[in-house]
């Protein structure tokens, strides 16, 4: 892997690290977000100091010998290490803190280890590009190059293992962004422990007097390039995730929201809507909640409940297609909210403003699925209505 690509991985990690830092600074004490920081920070070090331009400039002002050996294979420790203990805390349970602790200590000895190594050595030829085959008969950095190596290669398997069977648990399915999440990292650190693997395939090759350099030149960057990529990819998914289905509430809320909007107007409901993207879906709930609870004296229970039993009946009849996604209950629910709000709405806007009735007042729905749901029921029945299919009237639709 040449110096450009080494830099360029290295700036998009360091980028993807200042989105995060303001979120450490507000919570500092969340183990999570400190391994995923230690994840970006220490990932963005092994491209950095992996660069051979970065390694002729730190023993070039060191005067050190290939100084940038060890500071390369601290990175990758730490960055195995910090890994480790983010599937850790993921995961949670009610070992979670004495295996990270237990990781943390193991992981921090390595690092004396190496740092004592490469003193008690001597490593007075400067390697850029080969340092682990060209001294891996060198007492002390030989033991030096075997320790990280391990390290990392255990590292990089208990994760593997860790990420790729919690991906298969029932309720991880459920959860489509932190499945993909864990995939992507168990993808990836399958392949970075190609790095490793590959490293000591060619230190062995060097103890038994040959000489493979295609196993500790060639293979080895590839591996640990497109490994840490995909590994930290992995990392950044849940947020994205979670900004993307913020985002796609926003959008989907709008038939909803547009619903609501003359009666939001009229009594001054709505407020400014924020500068930032990123609080637009917060924004556009918020002023939907503000219209239901405007509107919860004037909703008409029999309508919810004549619309809910034909929605039902509907969606349970012989033929209807059958696919993955809410039950057919929520889905009779959604459409009874759409038209009962849609009726309220317009009813609060009137003039005279009459009473529905002595019923007992509907539970205003407020989870944000079932948000986005009657969001959906709306935008589907203006649809139709824009659209009427033959046949007789469906029931609740007047």
């Amino acid at each position: 892997m040449n110096g450009a690509i080494n830099y360029v991985s290295c700036g998009l990690l360091w980028t993807a690290l200042l989105f995060r830092l303001p979120d450490l600074a507000r919570r500092r004490l969340d183990p999570s977000l400190r391994a995923i920081v230690g994840v970006l920070g220490f990932a963005s070090l092994c491209f950095l100091f992996g660069a051979p331009p970065t390694v002729a400039l730190i023993n070039r002002v060191t005067r050190v010998p290939n100084l940038a050996a060890p500071l390369t294979y601290t990175a990758i420790t730490a960055y195995s290490a910090a890994l480790l203990i983010l599937i850790a805390c993921w995961r949670g349970g009610p070992s979670m803190r004495r295996t990270t602790r237990n990781w943390i200590y193991s992981y921090a000895a390595v690092l004396v280890g190496i740092a004592v190594l490469f003193a008690l050595g001597n490593a007075a030829e400067e390697r850029r590009t080969d340092f682990d085959t060209y001294y891996a008969m060198t007492p002390w950095v030989a033991e030096m190059v075997v320790l990280y190596l391990l390290a990392h290669l255990t590292a990089t398997t208990v994760s593997a293992l860790w990420a790729l069977r919690w991906a298969r648990e029932p309720d991880v399915r459920q959860r489509p962004w932190l499945r993909a999440s864990l995939l992507t990292i168990g993808t990836g650190t399958v392949l970075s422990a190609g790095y490793s693997s590959s490293k000591l395939i060619a230190v062995a090759a060097q103890w038994s007097g040959r000489d493979w350099p295609v196993f500790g030149t060639s293979i080895p960057p590839m591996c640990a390039g497109l490994g840490a990529l995909l590994t930290v990819a992995g990392v950044l998914l849940p947020v994205a995730g979670h900004r993307l289905s913020t985002w796609g509430d926003f959008v989907r809320l709008a038939p909803l929201d547009a619903v609501l909007d003359p009666l939001l107007r009229e009594r001054a409901l709505r407020v400014e809507r924020p500068r930032s993207p990123l609080l637009w879906a917060t924004w556009r709930r918020s002023s939907i909640l503000n219209g239901l609870r405007e509107i919860e004296t004037v909703l008409d229970q029999q309508l919810y409940d004549d619309f809910y039993e034909a929605e039902l009946n509907r969606l349970r009849a012989p033929g209807q297609r059958r696919e993955h996604g809410p039950a057919v209950q929520d889905l009779a629910a959604a459409a009874a909210w759409a038209a009962t709000i849609a009726a309220a709405a317009q009813r609060s806007t009137q003039p005279a403003r009459d009473s529905v009735g002595e019923s007992t007042p509907l539970p205003l729905p407020r989870d944000p699925k079932a948000l986005v749901l009657i969001a959906d029921a709306v935008k589907r029945s203006a649809r139709e209505a824009r659209s009427p299919a033959p046949g007789p009237a469906r029931a609740g639709s007047a």
